[in-house]
């Protein structure tokens, strides 16, 4: 499988153009596609480090990945899974590796609290259907959060520990749960989240710029975060999740929350590495090792919500507006389901039935189609989330891969 140089043409200069206004386009942008054998078919960089910047993006460049973070955490949850450690629908083992959830109050739309009705899974938590939402994208929860407000970034556990916005298991809704998986993993293990990773999964996949509390190294090479407002313009900003980014102590890295819903920064290359595993059926076509079963992926990229068909067009309010813009359907596929961590979707581009996709925060967007063996990523760093500037050119970047795939 390759990529015809003329798709590979049209596509870097897709990139530069969206980058061209330095003022108003897109600070910079890093586009990467791979096939099931790993090999890269497309790895382009266009303009800046960030806005204000001189330096020019590149391909080593260090990128927040925010929720893409969360398929990895997905994989971690199913490799436990496997091993028995972990169970999907074991209510009582879930909430006494977390016995945050136990306790957990319902948010009524009159601002009352109740108590929930029955236990947390964790397939719950890694579908979104345990009761769980985030504050930028819920007004109930936002106002309910009100004067202190939560901070979903901050590292601190007691910004994640927040009232459910419905009974668990009875709605979608998209939030904090994950990083209660992620809590799971560790309490299984032992193991801090990113440790996990690191040994089971970057590590065995020979994946060095991946890491939830990057080295100097990677923070020397951190893309820049920048934020457009209504106008169009755009300005720098201070990094979202700044935590991890200034500890310096283990002492404190132990006490900042490995967040296994949007902790992660990667290099994007590398994070396509584990999207080749997923097309490659669970083993590295790079390294060769096996870090998942085959009839594990197979799970994972099946839909588990098949009682909520319109989860994904009920819409999400831009609850803080500094974060993300109005969502009204997270994609226009004719089908919508969601996976063990990830959306699962045909659509417009070319992709199969049941191609696996998600975000971050900052307007990163990766897909992965198992049907043909191909999956890529958009990287930028820009807030509001659902840019239209970057949703236009992941359309272009996913179309252009597979109107240009030699077979």
């Amino acid at each position: 499988m390759g990529l015809s140089s003329e798709a590979v043409n049209k596509l870097q200069s897709a990139f530069n153009d969206a980058c061209a206004d330095r003022d108003k386009g897109l600070p910079g942008v890093v586009g990467v596609a791979v096939g099931r054998d790993g090999k890269e078919l497309f790895a382009h960089a266009a303009g800046k480090r960030g806005f204000g910047s001189e330096e020019p993006m590149t391909l080593d460049n260090i990128f927040w990945i925010a929720s893409c973070t969360k398929m990895i955490t997905g994989v971690a949850c199913m490799q436990l899974v496997e091993q028995g450690k972990l169970s999907l629908d074991d209510a009582a083992q879930t909430e006494s590796l977390c016995p945050e959830l136990k306790d957990l109050q319902v948010l009524q739309s009159d601002g009352k609290l109740v108590a929930k009705k029955r236990g947390i899974t964790l397939r719950m938590l890694l579908t979104h259907t345990a009761g769980f939402g985030y504050t930028f994208f819920n007004n109930e929860l936002r106002d309910h959060s009100k004067p202190i407000g939560y901070d979903e970034f901050s590292g601190h556990l007691s910004d994640i520990i927040q009232p459910l916005v419905f009974q668990p298991g009875e709605g979608w809704q998209y939030g904090v749960g994950i990083d209660f998986a992620g809590f799971c993993v560790e309490r299984a293990t032992g193991l801090s989240l990113n440790q996990y990773f690191q040994k089971n999964i970057f590590q065995p996949l020979g994946l060095k710029n991946i890491s939830m509390f990057p080295n100097g190294q990677m923070k020397d090479r951190l893309a820049y975060m920048n934020s457009r407002a209504p106008d169009g313009k755009l300005s720098p900003r201070d990094h979202l999740l700044h935590r991890p980014l200034v500890v310096a102590t283990q002492e404190e890295i132990d006490s900042c929350v490995n967040s296994g819903g949007a902790g992660c920064f990667a290099k994007p290359q590398e994070y396509c590495q584990i999207l080749a595993t997923l097309l490659n059926d669970g083993k590295s076509p790079k390294t060769g090792a096996q870090i998942l079963q085959k009839a594990t992926v197979d799970s994972m990229f099946q839909n588990q919500i098949s009682q909520f068909p319109d989860f994904g067009r009920q819409g999400i309010p831009p609850a803080k507006p500094d974060l993300t813009n109005e969502i009204p359907d997270l994609y226009p596929g004719k089908s919508q389901g969601w996976g063990l961590t990830f959306m699962i979707s045909d659509g417009p581009t070319g992709r199969s039935n049941g191609t696996g996709h998600w975000a971050g925060l900052p307007n990163l967007f990766w897909w992965c189609d198992r049907e043909k063996g191909v999956a890529g990523i958009i990287a930028s760093q820009v807030l509001p989330f659902a840019d239209a500037q970057v949703l236009g050119l992941w359309v272009n970047f996913e179309s252009g891969v597979y109107s240009g795939l030699l077979q």
